[in-house]
């Protein structure tokens, strides 16, 4: 069965037929960096973590480029606000989403560039569009793209001009731009912000417009035609429509595909800051293990909404423990598989049909959970071989989805789950310690030190309260 994606452009799925044989490229929007990441933010980077997998899987060469957004309206705003310089502010959360990628098992872009760093790049394309008839700069300085010159305006999401939102970005004299629907491509400078904002243009001093970047960034490293563009659903307009109509606009073939993920909605409203209903992801770390935070987000077809709830967590914890347990207790019986077996592992057709079919990872879950209850089955009867067969399957389709419990990222992350368990239980027992001594009850106090060094627990007390620490000293030595 041939890959095929729902191409949000023609509004249909088709079949995948990359430019060059073997090899992708796509482009996908990153983090404007403006504060720190949520699980609405990440769902994108996940959703496609998942496409580049199943790529590699089936021998494609990915190329993904995933930008990062580092000098916007927002940025400036809020740095001002906290007094920060606005490129430490953009830094700063630059940092926070890279550790939320890597903390839930996002695979590297092959390059990840900032606005900040190809603002030549951008002003070369704003120069063509220029002589081309397809943007005009005003006397402010100003540079804005003619809607109206590109009479294809408007196909990515099916609507006339006359029917969209105005562009949010008016020139500040009325009548300045030619229609209201006109766009941005060069914010000049204003005098409240900081001059390292700006930079020097044939039009001014000034610094791009948010739409501009991704145009000018996906063509400097996958060329002037690519073969897919990716991004939230909330991306398609106006970002992702004024990308394709200034990139054809400038004679660029641009993508080929459009693939747009669902969003991450609490009470059927989608997951954003300025709902007040964003879920910082470092604040769902601290209680929560991030394989089972990446497992509620892949589980779902990429298209599809995801509701948010209370038991979202929950059930994603239990169907993890179910998949980990079954590895571990066949490793325990069978041995492990190292990851050039798993690698090799020719994947189940019914799972392999359901990936092509535009990413149904639900269906492919299907295939999962076949195997893991023939493997526990397996295990019962005592044929380890049999589970043996079955795991290294279960984690080859895992592998696919960024699940694969026997990987190094998800093993080598698996002591802290136990290191925070002992941690919450020493917590206790020294809770109770202390309640003891208050009461001058020394028996109970004794007792409990006594508990836990028989444990291996060392217990300090010192002005500020009771320390531990595990013993160093094996009880057998």
């Amino acid at each position: 069965m041939t890959l095929r994606l729902y191409d949000t452009a023609t509004r249909a799925v088709r079949d995948f037929v990359p430019l060059v044989a073997g090899e992708v490229g796509i482009y996908l929007c990153g983090a404007t960096v403006q504060g720190k990441p949520h699980v609405g933010h990440v769902r994108s980077a996940v959703a496609f973590d998942v496409l580049v997998r199943w790529l590699q899987r089936t021998g494609h060469r990915v190329t993904l480029v995933r930008n990062v957004t580092d000098i916007d309206d927002k940025i400036l705003a809020k740095a001002a606000d906290a007094g920060e310089p606005w490129w430490a502010w953009a830094m700063t959360h630059e940092r926070a989403f890279a550790s939320a990628y890597d903390a839930l098992g996002v695979l590297p872009p092959t390059y990840e560039p900032r606005a900040t760093g190809h603002v030549p790049a951008m002003v070369d394309l704003l120069e063509v569009l220029v002589e081309r008839g397809h943007a005009y700069a005003v006397e402010t300085g100003d540079v804005y793209f003619d809607v109206r010159s590109w009479p294809q305006y408007g196909e990515l999401t099916n609507q006339r001009v006359d029917d969209m939102v105005p562009a949010p970005d008016a020139a500040p004299e009325v009548g300045e731009k030619r229609d209201v629907h006109d766009f941005a491509l060069w914010k000049a400078a204003k005098p409240a912000e900081p001059e390292t904002a700006s930079w020097d243009t044939p039009y001014g001093a000034g610094r791009p417009g948010w739409h501009l970047e991704c145009s000018a960034m996906a063509r400097r490293y996958l060329g002037d035609s690519f073969d897919i563009h990716g991004g939230g659903l909330d991306l398609r307009f106006p970002h992702h429509e004024n990308e394709l109509a200034q990139s054809r606009a400038a004679g660029y073939g641009f993508a080929q595909y459009w693939l747009h993920n669902g969003w991450v909605t609490q009470g059927g409203v989608k997951m954003s800051k300025s709902l007040g209903n964003g879920l910082l992801v470092e604040v769902l770390l601290e209680r929560t293990r991030p394989v089972v935070i990446r497992y509620a987000l892949t589980a779902v077809q990429y298209r599809s909404m995801l509701e948010w709830t209370e038991d979202t967590l929950a059930e994603a914890e239990a169907t993890w423990d179910r998949l980990a347990g079954f590895v571990e207790r066949t490793v325990e019986r069978a041995g492990a598989a190292d990851d050039d077996e798993v690698a090799k592992a020719e994947l189940p057709a019914a799972f392999a049909d359901a990936m092509d079919d535009d990413l149904n990872v639900p269906a492919a879950l299907a295939v999962v959970f076949e195997h893991l209850r023939a493997g526990n089955t397996a295990l019962a009867a005592g044929d380890v071989d049999a589970a043996r067969t079955h795991m290294v399957l279960l984690r080859a389709m895992l592998s696919v989805l960024g699940l694969d419990p026997g990987s190094p990222h998800w093993a080598g992350r698996g002591e802290d789950r136990y290191a925070t368990a002992l941690d919450r239980l020493v917590a206790g027992e020294l809770e109770a310690r202390a309640q003891a001594r208050a009461a001058r009850d020394w028996a109970t106090a004794d007792a409990i030190r006594d508990r836990l060094a028989a444990a291996g627990v060392v217990v300090e007390d010192a002005p500020s309260g009771a320390r531990w620490s595990l013993s160093s000293r094996n009880e057998d030595d």
